[in-house]
């Protein structure tokens, strides 16, 4: 089984930022919040990903292809032309095929041009911008008890502004961010039988959620596994201070791995 990630987006709604880096790679704690959606996987076993590539593809490319380098202590002598590594570097025992699927395609072209890439009957799917406490071994479970093309987990969306808990008038606390009371959203982490890419083609203009997810869920073959935990999508420069001041506290719930 592979995690498929979509490591496309442009992040225009990180500003500066965005312009920058591809969205997968801003950082909290000084990690791509890709390496922390990688390590959620890793934690239940999942090493092997598939990342498809769009803007500025290069970046995430180059940050793989050094990553041990970036990740060990070295001394280079410069007059034998050579490095000398003081530590092992990575320890992560990921094997990462990194696909350029194209600059402006949809997610659905996106999927469906990996599928050569795709060697089991399941695999697991999720944004590049997401983080979670969500239990893959049960989710897996799940997907696999229900017998359908596609498991989605929902999740109920934080709120974009803090909450004021106040009794007859009296504030008590400032809770920031708390979950809405709205319905569930499609957060990512999923899983699919790849039957589901019959449903999807190569062409750029091939969304996911449009269209093809809507005609299986037509056909009953989509379920929800709702997660009642952590979840949240970096999405905004507000997002990304959020999930960097949690993880400053010790509050950070999606970090199920140990050091």
């Amino acid at each position: 089984m592979k995690a498929v990630i979509l490591a496309g987006g442009y992040g225009s709604r990180l500003g500066a930022l965005g312009e920058i880096l591809p969205k997968p790679m801003i950082e909290i704690a000084g990690k791509p919040i890709l390496w922390h959606i990688m390590k959620t996987y890793a934690h239940y076993g999942i090493n092997d990903f598939v990342l498809c590539l769009g803007y500025k593809g290069n970046v995430i490319k180059d940050y793989f292809y050094h990553f041990n380098n970036n990740n060990s202590d070295f001394t280079v002598d410069m007059e034998k032309n050579d490095i000398i590594f003081h530590t092992k570097g990575s320890c992560e025992p990921w094997k990462v095929t990194l696909v350029d699927t194209g600059l402006d395609t949809l997610k659905g072209g996106r999927i469906k041009r990996i599928e050569k890439y795709l060697d089991d009957d399941l695999n697991c799917l999720t944004y590049g911008d997401g983080v979670s406490n969500v239990d893959i071994h049960k989710l897996i479970e799940f997907h696999k008890s229900h017998n359908k093309l596609v498991t989605i987990t929902g999740v109920k969306p934080p709120s974009m502004f803090g909450e004021i808990i106040e009794e007859d008038g009296l504030v008590l606390s400032f809770e920031e961010k708390p979950q809405t009371s709205k319905g569930l959203i499609n957060g990512g982490y999923m899983v699919f039988h790849r039957k589901m890419l019959d449903y999807l083609t190569t062409d750029k203009t091939c969304d996911f959620e449009f269209g093809p997810l809507e005609q299986m869920a037509k056909e009953r073959q989509v379920v929800t596994y709702k997660h009642k935990g952590f979840w949240e999508c970096a999405d905004t420069l507000r997002d990304l201070e959020h999930l960097n001041k949690l993880w400053q506290n010790n509050q950070a719930e999606w970090k199920v791995w140990d050091d």
